[in-house]
């Protein structure tokens, strides 16, 4: 299957009450058809609050992160969870992603109903039923190809005997997963690994492929704490095959990457050649949150700000339009989107452009997002700085995560506000 051939029943939906933000008038039309009309996000119809995504900036990163990967000599799994939207997964296999990553079987689900063909699953698997749905997606095409974390035996055992009762004809691969005492999964250390793997060995159903871990989440994280996780995940990897553990893969996968240490992933990982293995390595990296960056989080946290700026930088693609509606103070003024439609678990909105009732921007000065309640933005405004009802605010998000789940359409937006498309969410 074809991720953006699948994609394209996606245009058959109606507009309908379904989504939010989307003009009334066109509740008959489908979203294809929507989309050929080519409206103005200002003058066309649509409502607030609505969230938008950049078509210059998705395009950007798309491209850098594709660049980037390829200097380095890196397979890239850009993480789904991130946006559960097919049509930016299409996108990013389209710029060269090996595959897509996921955390948790629903998303497998979610990615295989739109023919993703490899899939990295960066957690432990143990659940009877989704294993024993995998077994059979994976006997039913030849060409799927899926790999998942191990960091115990037990659940080694558990995934065992939920595959002896399904589809037997391939095995599930998995890699062991090396954590760090005190931070979140893996497992303790060298002699907990080979605990692991040799129960892999021992297994029926299963087949060891590779190493992986995500540095983001060890305890203390400095350049030097960071490389040297990483080099311990390398010489595991080194030692695995050296004894043989490798011997049934058809590849190696080393694996980690986040979208705050990708830099130190390629300055471990480029060195480490194929000719070193007894098998081809697949160096893996799983970063998600770069297709559309943010105003908050991940603009102080990528690598591209401050470790690595002359490698280039990503640019925000979201902007949530809200308008004014109550200023029932000089200096305060209420919006009418709140938390059901903005992210806020790492900052809250940063206001950046106003557009007047007469159809002017201008930037958002002297304007702090200071709260939200449910449907509300608490806006406070310095002396001197203008807002009246009826305008409209552009606000920057922190946590794609956290922005793209509470919105099943988002419309993709051209720099003259021109709506060119509408991708469609899996949450």
């Amino acid at each position: 299957m074809d991720v953006a051939k699948t994609t394209e029943r996606l245009h058959e939906e109606r507009v309908g009450f379904r989504f939010k933000g989307l003009p009334p008038d066109a509740a008959e039309l489908t979203l294809g058809e929507l989309a050929a009309e080519r409206r103005s996000l200002f003058d066309g119809g649509f409502t607030t609050p609505v969230l938008t995504l950049s078509a210059e900036s998705l395009e950007h990163n798309l491209a850098l992160m594709e660049s980037y990967s390829e200097k380095y000599g890196l397979a890239f799994a850009p993480h789904g969870k991130t946006s559960m939207a097919p049509q930016l997964f299409a996108r990013q296999i389209g710029r060269g992603a090996w595959g897509i990553t996921a955390a948790v079987p629903t998303q497998v689900r979610v990615y295989r109903a739109f023919g993703v063909q490899r899939i990295f699953l960066a957690n432990e698997l143990v659940d009877a039923a989704a294993l024993r749905w995998l077994a059979a997606e994976l006997a039913a095409d030849p060409d799927f190809r899926f790999a998942c974390y191990v960091d115990s035996v037990r659940g080694v055992e558990l995934m065992d005997a939920a595959l002896a009762t399904g589809d037997r004809s391939r095995p599930v691969d998995v890699v062991v997963e090396l954590g760090e005492e005190g931070g979140r999964t893996g497992v303790r250390g060298a002699a907990a690994a080979t605990e692991v793997a040799d129960a892999v060995g021992a297994a029926r159903h299963l087949r060891l492929v590779g190493v992986a871990g995500y540095e983001g989440e060890i305890p203390v994280k400095t350049p030097e704490t960071v490389r040297d996780w990483l080099n311990r995940l390398v010489a595991l990897t080194r030692d695995f095959d050296a004894a043989g553990r490798f011997a049934d893969a058809d590849e190696i996968i080393l694996s980690a990457g986040g979208s705050g240490w990708f830099d130190a992933v390629a300055e471990v990982f480029q060195p480490v050649g194929a000719a070193d293995f007894s098998k081809p390595l697949l160096k893996l990296l799983r970063s998600g949150a770069y297709i559309t960056h943010d105003d908050g989080h991940y603009r102080e946290i990528t690598p591209f700000h401050d470790r690595i700026p002359q490698e280039g930088a990503l640019q925000p693609a979201f902007r949530l339009w809200a308008q004014v509606v109550s200023k029932p103070e000089t200096a305060l003024a209420f919006l009418n989107a709140g938390k059901r439609d903005a992210s806020f678990d790492l900052g809250l909105p940063e206001p950046q452009v106003v557009r007047g009732t007469d159809g002017v921007l201008r930037p958002a000065a002297g304007l702090t997002v200071t709260a939200l309640s449910d449907q509300h933005t608490f806006v406070a405004i310095a002396p001197g700085a203008g807002l009246e009802i009826g305008e409209w605010v552009g606000l920057g998000l922190s946590h794609p995560c956290t922005a793209f789940d509470k919105w099943k359409l988002l419309p993709l937006v051209e720099a003259d506000g021109t709506v060119t498309e509408y991708i469609r969410t899996f949450f």
